[in-house]
């Protein structure tokens, strides 16, 4: 696991672009793991501009969401096939149809379930999945006691998930209790997976992700038994880690990488 810490949140936000870029420059018909959240937001301006202003191109691009909330349809201005299309679809050249988003109004959650996993592995794997971390660690709705192995799946939200996610509802008892979401297993199998973290309330969090032992009470902590994840953070996000020098030292010292 590669940690690097950056000053603030538009840093942050920069350099996990950067990431996508690359990516997206040495294989134009990557596919993407796409996460929802303000964390992600300044990712995806960042991606925008590099479309706008740099060519970055996502003609050939497939994207596959983590999660959504049962009962909202795709209008709902809180559901997620509605943030990715206000936030980020709608501004790239992405076709509509390679942008896959799980359906909260399914009327069969087990068959979509199964066609949501057939269709990642249709396409070839996910290529580079976006994390963001909840303030008790989950990632995407893989709440606490979730298995490391699991699929995606239905859902029940915990009550610090409704609670944390309240802000974006008028009311707390609007915000929906289910969901349904990639498995911790499911987001494993992405070759390389990016997570960013933002702010004094995720120091907890990551630092239990990145050195405290793997458990299903931190679903995040699976990133450790991943070959090539990336957790990039800023300052107030890095506040609890006690290798944090170390990190930096590795960061600091790492080679360029080569031009073509």
């Amino acid at each position: 696991m590669e940690v690097i810490v950056q000053r603030d949140y538009g840093q942050m936000s920069k350099l996990a672009a950067q990431v996508v870029a690359e990516l997206l420059n040495t294989k134009p018909n990557a596919v993407l793991g796409m996460a929802t959240g303000s964390t992600p937001l300044g990712l995806y301006q960042e991606l925008v501009r590099l479309h706008k202003k740099e060519q970055l191109d996502f003609s050939r691009v497939t994207t596959f969401n983590l999660d959504e909330y049962v009962g909202l349809n795709v209008n709902h201005p809180q559901s997620y096939h509605y943030f990715m299309h206000e936030h980020f679809f709608r501004h790239v050249n992405i076709p509509p149809q390679n942008i896959n988003i799980p359906s909260g109004t399914t009327s069969n959650y087990p068959a979509f379930c199964q066609w949501y996993e057939q269709r990642i592995a249709d396409c070839g794997g996910i290529d580079l999945q976006i994390l963001g971390i909840g303030s008790d660690g989950h990632i995407a709705f893989n709440e606490p006691t979730s298995s490391l192995s699991s699929r995606t799946r239905l859902k029940t939200l915990s009550k610090q998930t409704i609670d944390d996610n309240a802000r974006f509802f008028e009311r707390r008892e609007d915000v929906p209790v289910y969901a349904i979401t990639m498995g911790v297993g499911t987001i494993l199998e992405a070759r390389q997976l990016l997570l960013v973290a933002s702010g004094k309330t995720k120091a907890k969090a990551i630092a239990q992700a990145v050195e405290g032992p793997v458990t299903s009470m931190v679903t995040a902590s699976a990133l450790q038994l991943h070959r090539d994840a990336i957790v990039i953070v800023d300052e107030e996000a890095a506040a609890s880690l006690t290798m944090r020098d170390y990190y930096d030292f590795i960061y600091a010292a790492k080679p360029a990488a080569p031009r073509a």
